[in-house]
């Protein structure tokens, strides 16, 4: 391994999350908010939710209940009035769904006089949910979703129509209550009716593009199932303000400012990667072999999410097997490093965030008779980049505005 290189992304990756947190970012989002005469609740959902909430818990002048729903290991301690539960992602599970059930109790006996304040990040798609069909069924066809390779705007069109509080059904339930909805994107070109899947949106999917996505990956669905995708999902709500407080565009820019701290030129590439990770992988490296040589010190930077076509039956996520495939394109290439990690600090259903590859990484593989090849056809990027010590940890960021991956130049 490159010590330098790793050195230097390690900086860039905690400088970049610092850069990112949502603490910020809310308090501008509530400037300007002037609650009701009534209640005032509060109802945070996603990786972010807690930081979100205890930031939202300090600005709001006064709160009558709350609850936060995020993933395991994502509270960091208690909020004042507001329940905190963490819930199963990116499959979600009996407390993905208690948990919410308990937000619907909160909110659906609200009047026009009180107010909601609606804090969303992703992985709300799995973690805030209330089904309309048995929790293990939809906890298989999420799974389906998964290793088919479709798109988060797909799983999403479809999820939300399985689903009691997506697709703008949480906002329904809450009228006539007003909602403040603050959303910190995780999506490509922040589709506010996808990011975690648009509780207090109106839906701007239709039915057919639904079933259209269950042809075309061929995925198994009960006749339940099927009958609520051909139901229409709110295309208006009238009780919602909506405000976007972040997204990887900032991501991007805050990776970009880190890089040149260290004396890197940065060239922004994209924050709308949405590619199969591996290709995403071999194209970074193909920069790399391009570049390197130049006299430069160079970082190019991309944003955005990849899709992993799930094959094997190994551990990893999507920015670990980027990493993993960029380092074919880069073996025996000396100077050159590629990384890429999840802003929330979790790569799939892993405790990684990202991974880290150079081009030596082919060779310390070898050297512990492991086969890079192998490991990527089996999806196992976790194992082969833990045996190296090439995964990047980070814990729970308490933000979440998708990923940025970083090709490293130094000569």
């Amino acid at each position: 391994m490159n010590k330098a290189l790793r050195k230097d992304a390690d900086l860039i990756v905690s400088g970049s999350i610092k850069a990112v947190l949502p603490d910020e970012a809310v308090k501008r989002a509530l400037q300007g908010f002037t609650p009701g005469s009534g209640k005032v609740v509060l109802v945070a959902a996603g990786k972010a939710a807690w930081q979100m909430a205890a930031t939202a818990a300090n600005v709001l002048p006064h709160l009558d209940g709350g609850i936060v729903v995020t993933k395991y290991d994502h509270v960091k301690g208690e909020i004042p009035g507001v329940a905190c539960y963490e819930a199963g992602h990116p499959v979600p599970d009996e407390n993905s769904f208690a948990a919410t059930a308990k937000a619907l109790e909160l909110v659906e006996p609200l009047g026009m006089e009180d107010t909601v304040v609606f804090l969303l990040s992703g992985g709300g798609s799995a973690l805030f949910e209330k089904p309309l069909i048995p929790g293990e069924e939809l906890q298989d066809i999420t799974k389906q979703l998964l290793a088919c390779g479709a798109d988060i705007v797909e799983m999403n069109t479809v999820r939300k129509r399985l689903s009691s509080v997506k697709g703008g059904k949480f906002a329904l339930a809450a009228a006539p209550a007003r909602v403040f909805s603050i959303v910190l994107s995780d999506i490509l070109g922040d589709p506010l009716d996808m990011i975690a899947s648009g509780p207090a949106y109106p839906d701007s999917s239709t039915c057919e593009q639904a079933l259209e996505i269950v042809r075309r990956y061929g995925l198994h669905f009960s006749d339940a199932a099927m009958e609520l995708l051909q139901k229409e999902t709110p295309k208006e709500l009238n009780n919602v303000e909506t405000q976007i407080t972040g997204s990887v565009r900032e991501l991007c820019s805050a990776a970009a400012k880190e890089c040149q701290k260290l004396g890197y030129e940065p060239v922004f590439l994209t924050d709308e990667l949405c590619s199969e990770a591996r290709e995403a992988g071999s194209f970074l490296a193909s920069i790399g072999r391009s570049h390197v040589g130049n006299g430069k010190k160079q970082a190019f930077i991309a944003g955005g999410e990849t899709v992993v076509h799930l094959k094997g039956s190994g551990k990893g996520g999507r920015n670990q097997e980027l990493a993993l495939s960029a380092a074919i394109g880069l073996n025996g290439i000396d100077g050159v490093a590629v990384f890429s990690l999840g802003s929330d600090g979790t790569d799939g259903p892993t405790d990684a965030a990202g991974g880290y590859t150079d081009g030596s990484t082919v060779t310390d593989l070898k050297e512990k008779g492991m086969d890079i090849r192998s490991y990527l056809d089996n999806n196992d990027a976790y194992h082969a980049l833990q045996a190296i010590d090439c995964l990047i940890f980070t814990g729970a960021t308490g933000t979440n505005v998708n990923d940025v991956s970083v090709l490293l130049i130094d000569h």
